[in-house]
């Protein structure tokens, strides 16, 4: 190797050493900040003297208030949940972290810091599980504490903490391996270490990168997704300019969100473009798929079709229709989702002010042409 091969292998060492160092950093001060405020908000709930003013509605009143991106009152619900489960970080926090504990707690031994009222064991924290919860804050990003406070069992919980640590597994294999019962099957297989052993054989470990690639970083750093997204996919290709086709036709559209974030029960859904119809006075859903069209597309259109009706909605607005675009090399096809409109004439409206199925099956097949 000469000297230049060398130089140019260092200067690669050390950037992707103090990038991964610094994406940890963010990742901890998050994962710390959001631990905080839900201690905030339990000792408040234990000891404030006018905790009572505000009772079921403090969530919605710190989120009316406080005015943080991201922080809305789920958000705020989900960093006491995270307290509650995980009172041991105490253990963890270093001495800059140590200055913004209440005042209440300042002084008290770490040992002795859990919740007065918790559903947490008083027990002494065990030097190997200090270990594991010192791992899971510096390893582990916010987005994977949040699948794993879904977990009630503790004993549950730390199976999937160790998993997610030994295989470092994204956040999607995590709910996956929830999903498909991976605890329960690895209580009945015979030979569990081989269970283990075939199952993190199979999954792509995170890169740590990754980690500032969820939504809780974005919102933490105040920057946008497509700010820090890579943008070559087809998916968003086709996006980019399918917005600028349906302003172009008219008829009333006015663009309002891309990507829209929903928070249905704990999970976040993405709508991939929203539209207010003016003329129409209803909301214009629309989502792409690159790939063959299957039956849970339509199911998850019409999920956030409901989820307008019921919080979005105004009572001067129409129900919303939603349009479901499916893209595939050489075929294109076009569905339209009217459930819960009653007037076939209201029906044929939406039909004659929106764009034509021919129309949108000439622009997808037009892009495909170009793209691919």
């Amino acid at each position: 190797m000469n000297d230049f091969d060398q130089l140019q292998s260092n200067i690669v060492y050390i950037h992707s050493q103090v990038q991964t160092k610094a994406i940890h950093a963010i990742n901890q001060a998050l994962t710390l900040r959001n631990w905080l405020i839900g201690m905030y908000i339990v000792e408040f709930e234990q000891n404030g003297e006018n905790r009572a003013q505000y009772g079921t509605g403090l969530m919605s009143k710190l989120a009316k208030s406080t005015h943080i991106k991201g922080l809305s009152a789920p958000e705020f619900s989900r960093c006491r949940q995270f307290y509650l489960c995980y009172p041991e970080i105490l253990g963890t926090v270093t001495q800059e972290f140590k200055e913004l504990l209440p005042k209440s707690i300042l002084g008290t031994a770490s040992q002795e810091l859990l919740p007065q009222k918790s559903v947490v064991d008083r027990h002494k924290i065990s030097r190997s599980r200090q270990k594991l919860i010192t791992q899971i804050i510096t390893k582990l990003s916010y987005s994977h504490i949040v699948e794993l406070i879904k977990v009630s069992d503790d004993i549950k919980r730390t199976f999937y903490e160790i998993e997610t640590i030994k295989g470092t597994w994204s956040v999607r294999e995590l709910k996956r391996q929830i999903a498909s019962l991976y605890y329960e099957r690895t209580g009945l297989s015979a030979k569990p270490e081989k269970l283990s052993e075939i199952t993190q054989a199979q999954i792509s470990p995170q890169a740590p990168a990754d980690i500032i690639k969820n939504i809780y970083a974005f919102e933490f750093l105040d920057i946008s997704n497509r700010e820090a997204i890579e943008e070559a996919d087809l998916e968003t290709a086709l996006l980019d300019n399918l917005q600028a086709f349906i302003l172009e036709m008219g008829n009333g559209f006015c663009f309002e969100y891309r990507q829209k974030k929903i928070l249905i029960g704990s999970d976040y859904n993405f709508i991939d473009m929203v539209f207010y119809h003016r003329i129409l006075k209803c909301h214009v859903i629309i989502e792409l798929k690159v790939g063959a069209f299957e039956h849970g597309d339509i199911g998850q259109l019409n999920t956030y079709l409901n989820y307008y009706k019921e919080e979005i909605l105004e009572e001067s607005d129409n129900d919303p229709v939603g349009i479901l675009l499916v893209a595939e090399k050489n075929h294109a096809l076009v569905k339209y989702a009217t459930a819960g409109m009653d007037e076939n004439l209201f029906v044929q409206q939406y039909l004659i002010q929106l764009p034509s199925k021919n129309q949108l099956e000439a622009y997808i097949n037009n892009e495909l042409r170009r793209l691919i």
